[in-house]
């Protein structure tokens, strides 16, 4: 298990040291597409390390000096299918990036979309030796919650302290330092596919990439599209992707929760293909021009031309009604939003203080969605754009952006995590992990 913490050292580590040199690479591969941001850091507006155990800080002083995105190939449900097709995408796109900024990176932080990520909620509480809370007690607080059987097959992707309790005072965000007798802790365990993180890594390292940090697409979005009071009172941010929708709830500015459904817009291209028998390109095209959730009175009466190059002239004439598209794209989304409303009931969302919804990400562009989504997720939603950054180009500062924009804020000031913390090592807390450890040194 040490060597678990070790290597997960080292990729932090490995993480400083590229902002030291100043420069390190965003890279987000999505089912629809890949995108690569590269931040600066300079000299006197590095960012500080954190000073305790708590959420992401500000946006921290970088600046975006480079910015590239191409179509995924290779990637179905925001996991790796054909390993050659995406390394030559992945080249492609942090070629086009490096060449923007001028600069070469070798150090790249990505996000991981598929996987099926799953959530436990941990428990775990010491008495204290001192009377006052050292750094080695939330150590020993940590290593004392008893981990769950997460099955053959699943990895760790976050784990994360969320609340610490000190005798009857909760909601603590660093209790070091503070005098108490017992000592607990809230833990957040997200698990994935191993599978797909061995193919997400092992593409990564054919493009002659290191790994300096990994996050879950959810919990970036979330970070993004989420305002400081929805991340403390309790938000759920909905990214609706091409391949998948990631659901994270935040909580006290933590995520408490992920999921993922694996229905995304690309799902609403293809039954608008078959629909009106037409090809995909021409299918996107049409979506994005002309689609919507919420029919009128004059959508009867607007006729789009859908054209094609099939030879035959009156097959390329054909039009049909926007009401007729709408017909088509309307159930799809509606699918979409009760498989997110399914989630959002087995996480006990009706219980949260606020139930504030957001949704983003490319799929949440459609018209007439702010007004679908009330009907099936309850009526505090609304449709949230990713933070500015300075140096984004404003062809990337759409909602398909607010994972690749959220992991450039994770890159400047990622949450601690377990293993950022020197445990005793007579206590392995994740013991039905332990085959974690032979994976983690093989391939970090």
């Amino acid at each position: 298990m040490r060597d678990l913490y070790a290597t997960r050292r080292a990729m932090r580590a490995m993480r400083n040291a590229a902002l030291q040199r100043g420069v390190v690479a965003i890279l987000d591969v999505g089912s629809s597409k890949i995108a690569c941001l590269i931040l600066r850091f300079d000299g006197a507006e590095m960012p500080r390390e954190s000073d305790g155990v708590g959420p992401m800080a500000g946006q921290g002083r970088f600046r975006v000096i480079g910015a590239a995105t191409t179509r995924s190939r290779g990637v179905r449900f925001g996991e790796i299918t054909a390993l050659a097709e995406t390394e030559r995408a992945i080249r492609t796109v942090v070629q086009a990036a490096q060449k923007m900024a001028g600069v070469r990176v070798d150090h790249v932080i990505a996000t991981l979309s598929g996987g099926g990520p799953r959530s436990y909620g941990l428990e775990g509480a010491v008495d204290l030796e001192e009377g006052t809370v050292h750094e080695h007690d939330v150590g020993r607080v940590l290593a004392a919650c008893e981990m769950p059987d997460i099955g053959r097959g699943r990895e760790p992707l976050h784990a994360q302290p969320v609340n610490f309790s000190l005798d009857h005072r909760t909601g603590l965000a660093d209790p070091r330092g503070q005098i108490g007798n017992r000592l607990a802790v809230d833990l957040h365990l997200l698990t994935v596919d191993t599978a797909v993180l061995e193919n997400l890594l092992t593409c990564l390292k054919r493009c002659d990439l290191e790994l300096a940090g990994l996050a879950s697409s959810a919990y970036v979005s979330g970070i993004a599209a989420l305002v400081e009071d929805e991340q403390e009172l309790g938000a759920a941010c909905i990214d609706m992707g091409g391949g998948t929708t990631s659901l994270s709830i935040f909580l006290r500015k933590h995520m408490i929760y992920a999921d993922s459904v694996r229905l995304g817009g690309d799902h609403v291209t293809l039954d608008i293909s078959k629909g009106l028998q037409v090809p995909l390109a021409t299918a996107e095209r049409i979506k994005t021009l002309h689609g919507g959730v919420v029919a009128t009175g004059l959508d009867d009466r607007e006729l789009i031309e859908l054209g094609g190059e099939s030879g035959d002239w009156e097959h390329d004439r054909r039009t049909v009604s926007r009401a007729e598209l709408i017909g088509i794209i309307r159930p799809r989304v509606e699918e979409i939003l009760e498989e997110v409303r399914a989630c959002l009931d087995a996480a006990s969302f009706e219980q949260m203080p606020s139930q504030r919804i957001v949704l983003t990400g490319g799929a949440s562009e459609i018209p007439g969605l702010d007004r679908l989504a009330p009907k099936i997720l309850g009526q505090q939603v609304r449709i949230g754009r990713p933070l500015r950054l300075r140096g984004l180009p404003q062809a990337t500062t759409g909602l398909a952006f607010a994972a690749a924009v959220g992991l450039c804020l994770f890159a400047a000031h990622p949450q601690d995590e377990w293993w950022d913390f020197e445990l005793p090592s007579e206590r392995y807390p994740v013991r039905s992990l332990r085959r974690a450890v032979r994976w983690f040194r093989e391939n970090w």
